[in-house]
């Protein structure tokens, strides 16, 4: 019998990987990934979709969501965590997939390992696995899930939170292919919140979390599931993808031992990711330019990002909520221009409805440019036309944030501290949270319960 995808990544743990100490650089991905994470939480605790998501969960427990005093059970702390990590779209992303794993992995580590009083070497060790995994996963097969009208982020989250939960959990070889194989079928979410702005991309890395527990629980009691849950005849790429022809390569070799997760993006804005580098675009040209002299605006986008970002451009250009305006690259240049920035208090309704940004986001165009290198980089085009007839262009050609302009831990821990004060908290709050993660990962269990409130 042919060894499968989940066999072979099980086969790599087991000879070592699970184990293993984390390289420096992994390492400082697990500890940036946990304090990014925690902030996000907690600049988006009192937001409407976070609370109706605490109020629909029915199990109470012992683990937490994070800046809540309401304790949930494990599924649900993972569930509440990763929908507010993700809610304002101010998570890390990876470049090439893109997935977003520190709102899937973290919760989902951090609600078992707490369930379960896990040391704190065996989460970070957890986490990078899973982020691993999910991130590796979106190579596979580039685009294609996105092109079937799938997150990504919500189908392959399952599988690396399954990974991360099971090796945190430490499920024996067959156990934790039964995990994936069972995720397989917990796997879900489909991109057409992006017609009207709906809520529903909030919630996918958070149901991915808790699909990824729920998992590894049922493989750890005996369930069982397809072991060729990856390339299957009727697998999870051929549902999602439409292809079991993927580039299995990309998740399998050297798995465990070299680490394409370490160059981890960190946003700096709270929008899709491919807005970003338009927006330092946006943002240089605004020093040089009168925002009322602009005639018409023309960027290069690559095809890939159309669909999500730049389609129906009449509709993008006039964003119908705040949630909306973060997928809209003109309404994300419109900010640069105007705003200075594309911060949390460029999304709000009152904002997308100012008259100044709805009147610039609709010079906004785009051509197709053929030979733009995403999703291996996401670059930025911006060029203005004035009334007078001059012409301004300006051009990012990476993600700020990611592999080649990556932030620090102090970049991090201040875009940290800037998120609790927009949640609510303290400074006092927030300097007790980043001290208690500076050695988290050397505690001999994980315990949330100073961050209840």
């Amino acid at each position: 019998m042919t060894e499968s995808i989940s066999e072979s990544i099980s086969e790599s743990l087991a000879a070592g990987a699970q184990r293993a100490k984390l390289s420096p650089a992994m390492a400082a991905v697990a500890e940036r990934l946990l304090v990014d994470v925690a902030g996000l939480c907690v600049a988006a605790r009192k937001a409407d979709y976070v609370q109706a998501a605490l109020a629909a969960w029915e199990a109470d427990g012992r683990c937490t969501a994070i800046g809540h005093a309401r304790t949930l059970d494990a599924a649900g702390a993972a569930f509440v965590n990763g929908t507010a990590a993700h809610g304002e779209d101010f998570d890390d992303t990876f470049e090439g997939g893109p997935v977003h794993s520190g709102a899937v992995i973290v919760p989902a580590v951090l609600a078992v390992a707490e369930r379960e009083k896990i040391s704190g070497s065996d989460a970070a060790r957890s986490i990078a696995i899973g982020v691993e995994v999910m991130c590796r996963a979106s190579l596979v097969a580039p685009k294609l899930i996105h092109k079937a009208g799938f997150h990504p982020t919500a189908v392959l989250g399952a599988m690396g939170a399954a990974a991360a939960v099971s090796t945190l959990l430490g499920l024996s070889k067959g156990e934790f292919v039964n995990a994936l194989g069972i995720a397989g079928s917990m796997a879900s979410g489909i991109i057409e919140y992006l017609a009207e702005g709906a809520w529903t991309k909030r919630l996918h890395p958070g149901w991915a979390a808790q699909s990824g527990i729920r998992a590894a629980d049922l493989a750890h009691a005996g369930f069982v599931g397809p072991r060729t849950v990856f390339e299957g005849e009727h697998g999870l790429f051929h549902g999602f993808a439409r292809t079991t022809d993927g580039q299995w390569d990309k998740l399998l070799d050297g798995f465990g031992s070299r680490w394409v997760t370490s160059t981890i993006a960190f946003k700096l804005y709270p929008c899709g990711t491919m807005t970003h580098p338009y927006i330092d675009c946006a943002r240089r040209l605004s020093k040089k330019i009168a925002v009322e002299n602009i005639e018409e605006i023309v960027c290069e986008a690559a095809e890939g990002t159309l669909h999500r970002l730049w389609e129906p451009l009449a509709a993008k250009q006039r964003p119908p909520n705040a949630y909306a305006g973060k997928f809209s690259t003109p309404y994300c240049i419109a900010s640069g221009f105007v705003l200075g920035n594309a911060g949390l208090d460029a999304f709000t309704e009152e904002r997308v409805r100012d008259p100044r940004l709805v009147a610039l986001a609709g010079k906004v165009r785009y051509e197709i440019d053929p030979d733009n290198p995403y999703p291996n980089e996401y670059t930025g085009h911006v060029r203005v036309k004035m009334k007078n007839g001059s012409v301004l262009e300006e051009r990012q050609p990476h993600l700020r944030g990611g592999a080649h302009e990556p932030l620090s831990r102090a970049d991090v821990e201040d875009k940290f501290r800037h998120n609790c004060a927009y949640g609510g908290w303290s400074k006092q709050q927030a300097d007790q949270f980043l001290a208690w993660a500076k050695g988290a990962f050397d505690a001999r269990a994980i315990d949330l319960a100073g961050f209840r409130r």
